[in-house]
């Protein structure tokens, strides 16, 4: 199996799953989408992912204002409100009978051209939505043995060109970053801001722990993760020093721990980058305990929706 933060244990039940297309159902096999699609063509979509646990939509509307400030971004009109995507997803996972256990995928391109083109005015469609749920439980060996980063030569952009902020479909570069990685033997790259400073990974955000202070990026180049969020609003409310930052690989390598943050696994340790091993190269005491409060932080979440 590959490595990695986005690990899911096998579940058979995904082969069955039905996935929405602007509001219709269909198999997996029979899921498919024009060739003149916006997204397939030049890469013009954006995008969200969250997960459902216990019949909750956890972090709903964080994903929901991130989406809306994407779509204003590059200036595509979604003809539908944040009340009615919602309905859509919830409709998707009442089709499938899923109630926990679930990662959702919402993808919304700019929709179907006339001909192969960037022009926008050639759209010839509304904004195409696919809703894919899947059953997906993070396998808990990326957990406890912690994965590696191997550091890209493919930099993060600035925001005058690319907003690394932006959810897009377009990320070839951080594919190309992870391919590095790969074929460095690590399971996921490290990547630099412009000005060479730590920056993010290719899908996940970049922590290190260094004399009980959180450090993270200053994430002006980094992915606008809700996690990363979250991880930052606990470290607040639990008085732990955390520092949104610049920071090079002179302190990464000398960090007590480190660790990344995403939607799907949550947090997970990184135990060596560049070969050289972080700290003891184990899950370590600090990014556990920080671990266990995103955990209840979810908790509470589900616990505060379900009481309404």
């Amino acid at each position: 199996m590959v490595h990695g933060t986005h690990n899911a244990l096998d579940d058979p039940r995904n082969r069955d799953i039905k996935i929405s297309i602007n509001g219709e159902f269909f198999k997996r096999e029979d899921a498919k989408i024009s060739v003149f699609d916006s997204g397939y063509l030049v890469g013009d979509g954006i995008w969200e992912a969250l997960r459902l646990h216990h019949g909750v939509l956890v972090f709903l509307e964080d994903h929901l204002d991130r989406m809306w400030s994407a779509a204003a971004s590059v200036g595509m009109t979604l003809p539908f409100s944040k009340e009615e995507l919602t309905q859509m997803i919830w409709a998707t996972l009442e089709e499938n009978d899923m109630t926990d256990h679930v990662h959702v995928r919402i993808m919304v391109t700019r929709g179907i051209k006339k001909t192969p083109s960037q022009d926008p005015r050639l759209t010839i469609s509304g904004p195409n939505v696919v809703i894919i749920p899947e059953y997906k439980i993070a396998d808990s060996t990326s957990k406890h043995k912690g994965i590696s980063l191997f550091t890209s030569t493919i930099r993060r952009g600035s925001p005058d060109y690319l907003d690394p902020r932006l959810n897009c479909h377009s990320k070839l570069h951080e594919v190309q970053a992870l391919i590095q990685a790969i074929e460095a033997g690590a399971d996921e790259a490290l990547m630099l801001d412009i000005n060479g400073f730590v920056s993010t990974c290719n899908a996940t955000n970049f922590f290190i722990i260094k004399n009980n202070e959180v450090w993270t990026s200053t994430g002006q180049y980094c992915m606008n993760g809700i996690t990363r969020g979250k991880v930052i609003e606990v470290c607040g409310r639990n008085n732990i020093p955390c520092f949104q930052k610049d920071f090079s690989l002179f302190d990464v390598y000398s960090a007590d721990e480190a660790f990344v943050t995403g939607t799907f696994g949550g947090l997970t340790p990184v135990v060596k980058i560049d070969g050289r091993i972080i700290g003891e190269g184990t899950y370590g005491n600090k990014t556990q305990e920080l671990s266990q409060l995103y955990e209840d932080l979810i908790q509470n979440e589900i616990e505060k929706l379900q009481n309404g």
